[in-house]
């Protein structure tokens, strides 16, 4: 393991900051003050994060935005660049680049990861997605499979690939199903050892995929039940494949002094100012090409969608938000991403109160 990597230190719960290289971030809002993701603004989200001693940053891989109103997520910074320029710029926080394995040639992105992980001496993650959104395979002239079992298959050979070039001694010849390759190798490897690999999955064949070979797998989070049973399950698959994987969720947190002010303001952006069209865009997206959001939730939740793009609410006053967190934990998750209206504007707030109580919970370790 990367002693460097924040990924593999003993806090807990560990955190990260989720979609911030996308405007909008994951509130689908037309509200003024609605997350603007220049890289200025990442900038100052990247050294706030060293400061306050959040592990990771997670981007979302966009190309085409939502429609609506605002173009939700319409203006995006390419993640394997971002991740890039954020690592040479910060020193303790662990940032990811979000691969689309149909985009991306396995041995170029074999090359730019190790890349950055040296400029970062060993604080670089990979998560990797194996397909969903439709219109922007379009747009690449790519055909996106109708079934999980092929774009995973794929997936999994350009896994391979990448994996094999970062761990080979010898150049390789290559005779797989997508790919054809002679004389492959790659130096320098990464900067120790094999970085830590996220997958996003609720499918069957995507938590197979996770199981085998990601170290954290993605879920959503519905109720604290259901998320113990969903943990319970993710768990067992990785004992199938000898691997102890971590399970994160993801979730958005409206925290003020009071639980009456964090609902007024959450009523505010996300139903008075909710960009509804981007919201249903989203949401039919979400259900005809991918199986990453349970059925459930878009029956249930279509709110928490123009809250936080469909992840588990944290609303409330730092003793709630504190208390929504601990119960996260205590459904056996390792972790979960957060994401706030305007990052650079709320994080100090979230770390100053509620980190703390985190804290005394015996979640978290104080900031060195």
């Amino acid at each position: 393991m990367a002693s460097n990597n924040q990924m593999y230190n003993e806090n807990t719960l560990k955190l990260g900051l989720f979609s911030p290289n996308c405007s909008g971030g994951m509130a689908i809002t037309k509200i003024p003050e609605r997350w603007d993701a220049s890289w200025e603004n990442n900038l100052k989200l990247g050294l706030l994060a060293d400061e306050v001693g959040i592990e990771f940053i997670l981007p979302i891989a966009r190309w085409i935005g939502y429609g609506g109103d605002t173009d939700f997520q319409g203006t995006n910074l390419e993640t394997i660049t971002w991740c890039a320029g954020l690592l040479a710029a910060t020193k303790r926080v662990s940032v990811f680049a979000t691969a689309h394995t149909a985009f991306t040639h396995p041995i170029v992105a074999a090359k730019q990861f190790a890349t950055i992980d040296h400029i970062s001496a060993g604080r670089f993650g990979l998560n990797v997605v194996c397909g969903w959104n439709k219109p922007e395979y379009d747009m690449f002239g790519i055909e996106l499979a109708d079934d999980h079992e092929t774009r995973y298959a794929f997936g999994q050979e350009w896994f391979d690939i990448v994996k094999k070039i970062w761990t080979s001694d010898e150049k390789f010849d290559w005779d797989g199903k997508y790919f054809k390759l002679s004389n492959v190798y790659g130096n320098p490897r990464p900067y120790d050892g094999v970085p830590p690999v996220m997958n996003a999955a609720s499918s069957a064949e995507g938590r197979n995929f996770a199981a085998k070979n990601a170290d954290y797998l993605f879920t959503v989070l519905i109720d604290p039940e259901m998320g113990k049973a969903d943990v319970q399950a993710i768990k067992a698959l990785g004992k199938e494949q000898g691997r102890d994987i971590g399970v994160f969720t993801t979730s958005y947190v409206v925290c003020r002094p009071t639980k009456k002010e964090a609902e007024e303001y959450h009523e505010y952006y996300a139903n008075e100012n909710a960009d509804w069209p981007a919201v249903d865009r989203l949401m039919d997206l979400q259900g005809v090409h991918a199986q990453s959001f349970p059925k459930e939730a878009f029956a249930l939740f279509r709110n928490r969608f123009a809250g936080g793009h469909g992840v588990f609410p944290l609303i409330g006053s730092p003793d709630d938000v504190a208390e929504g967190l601990a119960t996260i934990s205590a459904a056996g998750f390792s972790g979960t991403t957060l994401s706030f209206v305007d990052y650079v504007k709320e994080l100090p707030y979230f770390a100053q109160e509620v980190l703390p109580r985190l804290e005394k919970k015996g979640l978290r370790m104080p900031v060195a």
